[in-house]
């Protein structure tokens, strides 16, 4: 009844207007992402991976859990190839409900799955321990809170065990506070190009 009720707060935490203030975020995200120059994107996925790269914890992770960038995203496609030879780098499927894991090959092994997104064209899935994932998402604020597309995936996956997680995301999608529940899953760090929460 507890968890009910909690649905219940939230469906009915709306603006003055009507509209929930999470819609109201993911549409001026929308709009933020449509104005942002493919320059501007590469230059700030750059800066955000080189922080990444410094990180102990990453330098120790032998297996990487991160997210084959869509248009909309911080680009990830060269950091992933750069560190697969190096290290375990694992990619996000969704069958379902739920979002399993596979790892990435090369990127002439991907095939397009679920709602238009790349994913390994591998016959088996990751079972073995993940060390860090990578998570994006259309806004984090400074208490580590995260917004996703809505579909849950990754609150579900998390539930599977105590795992590092990092968002990243462009400066803009940084904020001071957003919407959040008692049952949202938080991450360890967020980092953008000009800043990191820890």
């Amino acid at each position: 009844m507890k968890l009910v009720s909690i649905l219940q707060e939230f469906l009915v935490k709306k603006t003055k207007n009507g509209v929930p203030e999470k819609t109201i975020i993911r549409d001026k995200m929308k709009e933020l992402k449509a104005e942002i120059s493919e320059i501007e994107k590469h230059a700030q996925s750059v800066r955000v991976f080189e922080k990444v790269e410094s990180l102990p914890e990453f330098q120790a992770a032998k297996t990487v859990l991160i997210y084959w960038s869509m248009p909309d995203e911080l680009p990830t496609h060269n950091f992933i190839v750069k560190w697969s030879r190096q290290k375990q780098m694992l990619l996000p499927i969704v069958k379902g409900n739920d979002m399993f894991v596979k790892p990435f090959s090369t990127k002439d092994q991907m095939v397009q799955g679920a709602y238009g997104i790349w994913e390994p064209d591998a016959q088996r899935e990751f079972i073995q321990k993940v060390d860090l994932v990578i998570v994006p998402g259309i806004a984090f604020d400074k208490q580590k809170n995260r917004l996703g597309r809505g579909k849950g995936y990754y609150d579900r996956y998390f539930t599977n065990g105590r795992v590092q997680k990092w968002g990243v995301c462009f400066d803009f999608q940084l904020m001071n506070k957003i919407p959040a529940e008692p049952f949202d899953i938080k991450m360890d760090k967020v980092i953008t190009s000009s800043f990191t929460v820890e």
